[in-house]
């Protein structure tokens, strides 16, 4: 065998057997039916999970709830990190360095350190309310722990990073010629970013994106200690039913529809993209 061959028997090994077969194992649960005993459940194909996902509201209002909240902390994550990407890209080569640090410190503590932080900042006799009184804010201290705001804040702060660091790897590749081009050609400093730069990193757009809508779908640390009761997301509701019900089919089935909810959009643009650039 030569080592190309070598190499590939060895990455789809690796792939094979952390991605292929643990998904393999989920897909069996998801059909499986729930029963006393341990593990707690049976063999056998039935569809009776899936047909209960649909048929219950409280699983398709778990799914809506965590799609609007990931496409939320998405869209503030884009808002906030698409002007510090772009800032670190046209920033001295001096400085990128130090600046690309501070962006990725919050990676080298951990991460449920970072989350309970919060809990201090936010409760009614935290830090922030406790300014707010100091300068006299009319209404302080304010319920802002356990509420939209909270779950939002954790969010971003945890998953801003994901997309500052693919957008300013496309930002930072991107043909400054181009840029000057238009600018020489008459273009003002607004019609150059929007008919050229914003263009150009679009993929690194896409790629942030999706490297936080996804995990904050499945998303459970930051609604358990942030979101409060009736932050009921899909990762508190999967971790419920392995947990605590005990019933192992119904978090495989949910797990499996996630998967296929979040996977879906993804292979479709692949396939769109792949046929624009044949054609």
């Amino acid at each position: 065998m030569t080592p190309r061959r070598l190499l590939l028997a060895l990455c789809w090994a690796w792939l094979a057997l952390v991605v292929a077969l643990p998904l393999g194992i989920v897909l069996v649960l998801a059909f499986a039916r729930a029963a006393p005993g341990l593990p707690p459940f049976e063999l056998a194909f039935s569809g009776g999970n899936f047909s209960l996902l649909v048929a219950d509201g409280f699983y398709l209002r778990a799914f809506v709830r965590s799609l609007g909240i990931a496409a939320l902390a998405t869209m503030l994550c884009l808002l906030l990190g698409y002007p510090l990407a772009y800032g670190l890209s046209r920033a001295p080569a001096a400085w990128r360095g130090a600046l690309l640090t501070a962006v990725m410190l919050p990676f080298w503590t951990g991460f449920l350190l970072r989350v309970s932080a919060w809990i201090g900042l936010l409760r009614e006799d935290g830090w922030i309310n406790a300014a707010l009184g100091a300068l006299g804010v009319p209404g302080a201290p304010f319920p802002l722990l356990y509420s939209e705001l909270a779950l939002q804040l954790g969010l971003v702060h945890v998953y801003l990073p994901f997309l500052v660091l693919p957008l300013y790897a496309r930002l930072s590749a991107r043909e400054v010629a181009l840029e000057e081009a238009a600018s020489d050609l008459g273009a003002g400093k607004w019609t150059v970013f929007r008919r050229v730069t914003l263009p150009l990193s679009l993929p690194g757009v896409a790629a942030g994106s999706a490297l936080v809508f996804i995990p904050v779908c499945g998303e459970y640390v930051v609604p358990e200690l942030l979101g409060g009761p009736g932050a009921e997301t899909l990762g508190r509701v999967l971790w419920a039913e392995f947990f605590a019900n005990r019933d192992w089919p119904m978090a495989a089935a949910l797990a499996v529809a996630m998967l296929f909810v979040l996977l879906l959009p993804l292979a479709l643009w692949r396939w769109r993209a792949g046929r624009e650039m044949a054609g």
